[in-house]
This record gives C-alpha cells, structure tokens and sequence, in this order.
C-alpha cells in the first residue's frame, strides 16, 4: 500500500482552492447541518485572525498582494454562512451552538442588548473603518497611477547615468506595476466589505422578521417568545459573522496605511515613534496625576497610569544616557581608527611620491580647454588614438600618458616628462591655428611667426578665419591639440628604447605564450634573459625598427643565441629576420624603390681598417671623420633636391653598426642598412655615391 504523503498532497494547491470556492458557492443552495456550521463558523473566526495578523507583521503592502483575492473570498464565505444560519434559523429555530452562543452568553440572552450591540458593531465596521480604509485605498490607486510617469522615468534616468544596471531598471518596473495593480485592486476590493456590512443588515432585519412570521403561524408561538427567541438567534449570528467582518476591516485599514519599512515591523514601528521619547512619558505622566488630584475621579488608577508612565521615562532618559556614553565611546573609538587610516593614508601617499610616471605631459592654464571634451578639446582622444599608432608603429604598447596642469608653466606652455624628466617643451596657441608652408609658396600670412615644435619647421599661428585664406595659398594648417600629439608621436619614437622597460617585456613575453609558447620557452631563460632580450629590443627601437613582429625576433635568437650572447651581433641578426619591414619603412610608396647613398670601395676599407678588436667602435682620424660625414650631407642633399626623397645609407654589414653610431649624432634621421638587409624582391635605386679623396684623409 503507498504511503501517504502530506506534501505530495499540498501542491496541488490549486485543486484545494478551486473544490473550496465551489463548495462555498454550494452553501448558498445547499442546506446544511447545524455541526459543519459550527466548524465553518469557528474557520471563519480563525481565518479573520490570520488575516489580521498577517498584515501586522507585513513590511510593504505588496508582501501581501493576495488580499484582495483573499478579501473576495472571505466575503463570498461569510455571506455563504450567513445565508446558510438564516436557512437554518427559518426552517428549524436554530443555528448550531456557535450562534446560540453568542445569542445567550455573549449577550446575557437579552435580545435588546444583542440588537444595540450588534447595531454599534455594524456602524463601527461599515461608517468607520470600512468608509476610512476604503478612502485610502481610493487616493493611494490615485496617487499611484498618477506617479508612475514620474517613477518611470526615474528609473530610466538611473539606467542611463549607470547607477543601475538593465536588471535592476527592469526589477524596479516590474515592482511598480505591481504598486499600481495592487492599489487599484484594493479600491475595489474595499466595497466588499462595504457591501457585506449592508447585506448583514438586511439578512438581520430579514432574520428578525421571517423568523416572527414562522414562529407565530408555523410553529404557534405566543408572538413574545418568538420575538425573543428569534431574535437571540439572528442576533447571535449576525455577531458571529460581523465580528469576522470587523476584524477583516480592521486589517484591509492596516494594510492600506501601513508605509513600506523594508527593516523593521509594525510593533516595532509604533514603539520608535511613539514611546521612545522620555520627555513625552514624563509630561503625560505629570497631567494624568494633576487629574487624579481632580474630585469625584478615582485615584488609584490615575496614579497607576502616571507612575507608569513617569517610571518608564525615567527608564528611557536612563537608556538613552547609556546608548549616549557608548555613542561617545564608539565615535572615539572611530576617531582613532581614522586618525590611524589617515596616517597609514600619509605614509602611502608619500611613499605614492616616489613612483615615477613613465610618460607625462604638462600644460599649462590656457590649454585646459584641449582637455575638456565638451568645449571641444579632443587632445585626450588623440592621445588614445596615439597609442594604438604606437603599438602598430613600434610594436609595443605605450604606458598611458598622465596629462595634468601646471600653473607655474607659461599659460601657453607645455612639458613632455619622460620618467619624471623634462625632454622636451614646446608652445601652442589653443584657440589658433598653425599654418606650415609645407610646398614652398611664396605668399605671406598675417600671424605670429614661430617654429613647429616637433620638426622645427617655420609656421605662422593664424585665427580661426584665416584657416580657407592658408589653405587656399597651399599653407598646411592644423588645430593646436594635433600640433602637441604630432610632438608628443615624434618624442615617444624618437626615446622609444628608453621607454620601453622590463615590465613590457615581460608583457610581450606573456602575449606571446598565447600563440607560441614553445618558442618563448625554448628561449627564456635558458638561453636568454629577460634583461638580455630587453637590451636587444631597445637596440632595435633604437633605430625605429618596429618589433611588432616579435615571433621573427624569437626565431632568430634562439638560432643565434648557440653561436654568442653579444648584443649587437644579435640585434644585427633580428635586424636581417626584419629585412622586410625594415626596408618597407624606407621605400617611396609611390615608386616602391628604396633610394640609397652608398660608400665607395675606399671609404668601406677605411671604415674596416678602423673598427676596433670588438668590431663596435672606429678608430678613425679625425679629418676622415669629418669629411666623411660631410661627404654623406652633401649626397642627401642632393638626392631631396634632385629626386626628392630621402635616402638610406647602404654598406657592407660588418661597418653597418660602427657607422651608424657615427653618424646617429649628426643625422639621427638617416637610416643606414646592410647589403644582407636588402631582399630580393627590394628594387633599390642608388642616388649617390660618397667619395672621401685619400689626400684629405691624409691631411
């Protein structure tokens, strides 16, 4: 035999309350027995105090959204049982014991003062209570209704200044729908109980007089003992169901009026606002014993009450000394745990003061505006868009660039720090524009004279309204915030080596595990260091060899690293993995041919004779050196003048690096390439040759 369970048998809820609503139904056809009338009447009184106490200890009105469903219910039920007690008082003369009850013992038997008893019920239940909670009700579903634009858009305002995120927005609209929806229901669902009070009038005043007509001509009854029997009986059960009823009311009130406390309950409610002031207790104390002290009033319970309430503020100041003097104790105690935080916060700040930003800029007052987005200022986003240049360009990712005000700059002044050092300075006009003759043109503009900060070239700072004019003679004019950015791109290639430090390193490392793992770790650290590959990398970045392709670098190096571990025979080795890029960086794009000045024989052998036992460094006269840089000038002047490009310096790749540590002081813009760095697919177009005549090298 299965076994009986009672919770298997609880959820089908919904089956128990659609058999109970057709079963109250039924009780306004069906007779009933007087004992099922007695249990229906007694759940009826139970479930009136569950109600009640449900919404003493509800929160927020919407904790019980079911009540009005509840409210309906119970009302159908309660008329369901005053239908059924009338069927019974009409056609037997009696009720059940419940309803004998509370004709006999609760009124003493007398049917005058059950009459005036239950006519004080019904006025209290129907124009008090019932009248005041369903006005509420009424203005609450108004008031809602009318809030819900105001607390809509509260919400969407919220969402979009990111105070909350789509969850909770979408939480929020759905609770006040719920608001709406529940206040609405509630003013409807207040006119049961009004309904109810009145249909307890009529079923009495129906009872009463039904029950003469069949106890004088049905039963023969003497027409005083009908009176009295009857109506003891109508009476008892219009109490049984108005007390229900009162409590019900009772509770819709509480339930209506109650505002939303998330923390605390009812009780605890009225205890805080009520009786936790000790100088209110004390002066009720004081007037309830000044009346006593009043003739013909008895005194013993005017003084019990003011003892009561005296006694109980003299609780409560004593109390509040008390959470006083922990208060003091706790602040002090607080003070001291942020006197503490606050040195603690001093120590970090100080120590925050010996941490050097990698890159930083400095304005000053007249260029906060290129700052400020909404007055136009777009040098942050260009700052932003530099470094993804930067990442392209040089391959790594540059350290964000901290741009903050200066007042003791000029107002039109700026600093570019690197590691906490000034390297260069420059000067912008934020509200002009720079005018660069970049093609040669002969035409003036009216403006202040002044040199480009970034290649030193002639400019002009023009107005606003002369920008068409500029560009109309063939002048290149841009806005003060691309100036900087244009200064800031060539200082962060230009020290590119010296900001690159360790940690990026690392970091490349560690992105590159994505993807090649096996060769990171073939590579570091067995045969190489991170502080090695570092040097190595800024050797590159040295000359703006982009080490973007940082898999190439790898290859060779682990290859080359079995041979030596000298740095610049491993640079020159990337250097050839990266002939490609390298060269690329030099071509004309529109030709495609890479132009190059190379050395005569002689001046190769010389440059060979001269390198020292390292192969680092050369040994040359000094005459020899400078005509050869000289000799180099000229021939890149004349490759601008006559081709117009800019040349590289080809040689052979034993005095490739020798040579361009020669010559990075004097044209640090000159790139200088090995024949080996040179591709098959590279057409390379020589421009010139340099010559040094061997009786100016002697002299």
């Amino acid at each position: 035999m299965p076994k009986f369970k009672l919770s298997s048998l609880l959820k089908h809820n919904d089956i128990f309350l659609a058999v109970g609503i057709s079963l109250i139904i039924a009780m306004l056809l069906l007779p009933m027995p007087s004992f099922i009338l007695d249990v229906l009447l007694t759940i009826n009184i139970a479930l009136a105090i569950t109600i009640m106490m449900v919404t003493i200890y509800t929160n927020e009105p919407l904790q019980y959204s079911t009540f009005p469903i509840i409210l309906l219910v119970a009302t159908l039920f309660r008329l369901g049982l005053n239908v059924s007690a009338t069927r019974l008082i009409l056609t037997k003369g009696e009720a059940g014991e419940v309803i004998h009850a509370f004709g006999s013992f609760v009124v003493g038997g007398n049917y005058l003062v059950g009459i005036l008893i239950f006519i004080i019920l019904v006025i209290i239940n129907f124009i008090v209570i019932t009248n005041g909670a369903g006005r509420v009700a009424e203005v609450a579903a108004r008031f809602t209704l009318d809030a819900m634009p105001g607390k809509q858009l509260s919400i969407d305002a919220d969402l979009n200044a990111g105070l909350i995120d789509e969850k909770e927005a979408k939480k929020r609209r759905v609770n006040i729908q719920r608001e709406a929806d529940f206040y609405g229901t509630m003013d409807g669902a207040s006119k049961f109980v009004k309904g109810d009070a009145i249909a307890a009038i009529i079923i009495t005043v129906i009872n009463i007089i039904g029950g003469l007509i069949v106890g004088v001509f049905q039963l023969g009854q003497p027409i005083g003992e009908a009176v009295q029997h009857f109506t003891v009986l109508t009476v008892g059960d219009g109490l049984v169901s108005q007390m229900p009823a009162l409590i019900i009311s009772a509770a819709t009130g509480i339930l209506v009026t109650r505002v939303s406390s998330d923390d605390t309950q009812l009780g605890d409610d009225i205890q805080e606002q009520m009786f936790t002031n000790p100088k209110i207790l004390a002066i009720v104390g004081c007037l309830i014993g000044a009346l006593s002290l009043t003739p013909g009033l008895p005194k013993i319970p005017f003084m019990v009450i003011a003892a009561a309430a005296i006694g109980g503020s003299f609780l409560l100041m004593k109390n509040r000394q008390k959470e006083e003097a922990e208060a003091k104790k706790q602040e002090a105690l607080q003070q001291a745990q942020e006197k503490k935080k606050k040195t603690a916060a001093t120590t970090a700040n100080v120590m925050d003061l010996l941490q050097v930003e990698p890159m930083e800029m400095e304005i000053g007052y007249r260029l906060v505006p290129l700052l400020e987005a909404e007055n136009g200022g777009d040098l942050l986003d260009r700052i932003s868009q530099l470094r993804r240049q930067m990442a392209v360009e040089l391959g790594f990712v540059l350290p964000s660039v901290r741009v903050r005000d200066n007042l003791q700059l000029p107002p039109n002044h700026y600093n570019i720090k690197l590691r906490g050092v000034v390297i260069e300075s420059g000067e912008v006009r934020q509200d002009m524009w720079l005018a660069m003759n970049t093609e040669g043109t002969d035409e003036q503009l009216k403006g202040i004279q002044t040199k480009e900060p970034a290649f030193g070239l002639p400019a002009v700072w023009i107005y606003a309204d002369q920008k068409e004019d500029a560009e109309a003679k063939g002048y290149t004019v841009v806005s003060a915030s691309a100036v900087v950015a244009t200064h800031l791109s060539e200082v962060v290639k230009r020290f590119a080596p010296d900001i690159l430090s360790r940690v990026d390193v690392q970091t490349l490392l560690d992105n590159m595990k994505k993807t090649a793992e096996s060769l990171v770790d073939d590579l570091i650290p067995d045969q190489l260091t991170v502080a090695e590959l570092h040097v190595i990398l800024q050797n590159l970045l040295r000359e703006r060899v982009c080490i973007r392709d940082l898999t190439s670098i790898l290859e060779a190096l682990s290859y080359h690293t079995r041979v030596t571990k000298d740095k610049d025979y491993l640079t020159e080795q990337c250097r050839m993995a990266l002939s490609r890029s390298i060269c690329k960086q030099y071509m004309d794009p529109n030709s495609g041919e890479l132009a190059v000045v190379t050395l005569s024989p002689q001046v190769e052998e010389e440059l060979g004779n001269g390198l020292t036992e390292g192969g680092e460094l050369l040994a040359l006269s000094p005459v020899f050196v400078q005509n050869l840089l000289s000799g180099i000038s000229q021939k890149i002047e004349q490759a601008l003048s006559m081709h117009g490009v800019q040349p590289v310096i080809l040689c052979n790749s034993k005095i490739r690096l020798p040579l361009r540590r020669l010559v990075e002081r004097m044209l640090p813009q000159i790139g200088v390439l090995s024949y080996n760095e040179i591709g098959p697919t590279v057409r390379a177009v020589t421009v010139g040759m340099v010559e040094v005549a061997a009786e100016k090298a002697a002299r």
